[in-house]
Parts: structure tokens; sequence; C-alpha cells
């Protein structure tokens, strides 16, 4: 007698399981990395920068972030939410810092809520924290002469 093949579902746990392992939001974050986020999150909790509201949840590695349009700008009145995701390595590698949808109207905002601010990729700097990264994100909104958007780009959509 042989024995008996093995059912197809072992092969599709094992691609379910090594898929979602490698997902950048599962990896743990690193000692410095948690430290660093906790002392962060106190700093924020005992003076926020002003027109940001974290939203309190219980993942130290993705916070949302409500941001307030600041008087005077085209943006008053009006209320978006950030999301942030901080790889296992903060705060040598930047955060990943998107608009929840919907996002709002910038020459610099894709309609898929990513960013184009170089902080965020090549002039990152362990140095910034998550309130420098906001107040850049509120100066950047503040400054914008119009109300328009980018089309999401192939390579961002894809990530």
């Amino acid at each position: 007698l042989s024995p008996l093949p093995r059912p197809r579902r072992d092969r599709a746990r094992r691609t379910m399981t090594s898929s979602a392992s490698s997902s950048p939001s599962r990896k743990v974050l690193s000692k410095i990395a948690c430290l660093r986020l906790q002392k962060e999150l106190g700093e924020w909790q005992a003076s926020p920068p002003g027109g940001f509201t974290y939203k309190v949840s219980d993942n130290l590695q993705r916070w949302v972030i409500e941001v307030s349009g600041a008087e005077g700008t085209l943006y008053a009145g009006e209320t978006y939410r950030l999301q942030v995701d901080f790889p296992e390595q903060y705060p040598m590698e930047a955060p990943q810092v998107i608009f929840m949808h919907p996002a709002p109207m910038h020459p610099h905002i894709y309609s898929n809520g990513h960013i184009c601010l170089d902080i965020l990729y090549d002039s990152w700097s362990p140095a910034m924290t998550v309130s420098s990264v906001c107040i850049s994100i509120l100066s950047m909104l503040s400054s914008s002469p119009a109300k328009v958007t980018q089309p999401p780009l192939h390579y961002l959509q894809s990530k």
C-alpha cells in the first residue's frame, strides 16, 4: 500500500502563513523601537502638537492621528486621518504615513492617500519624531494654493 497523499489544504495553509508573516505590519518592533515609541507617545499625550489628535489604540506599531486643517487655509474646518505604521527598525527607518480615505485634495497627496514629502523617504532622520512629521504635513497642507490631487501611482498601489 502506498501512503495517502497530503490534503491540499496543508499547502494552502503554509502559503497563507508565509504570506501573513512577510507582511510588514506583522513584524515585531525592536526593543529600541518600542522604547522610542513609548517615549514619543508619552510626550504626545503630555503635549500634543496643535491640530492633531492621537486616536487611542492598543497597537503601538500603528497609530491613527486626526488632523484638523489650520485656520485661514484651504483646509480650515476639515478633518482627516493619518495612519502611521512603524517599521521594526524605527527610528532608523522612516514610518509609513498615509492619509486614510478620504484623503485631502492636495498637489503632493495621491488619491490613494500616499504623501509625497521628502522627510518620509530620502530625507528621513532618526532625530525626527511623529510630532515633527505631523507638523511638516500640516505645513505642507497649509501652504497649498489650490485643492488638486494626483492620481495613484501604480507602484504605490501594489504596496
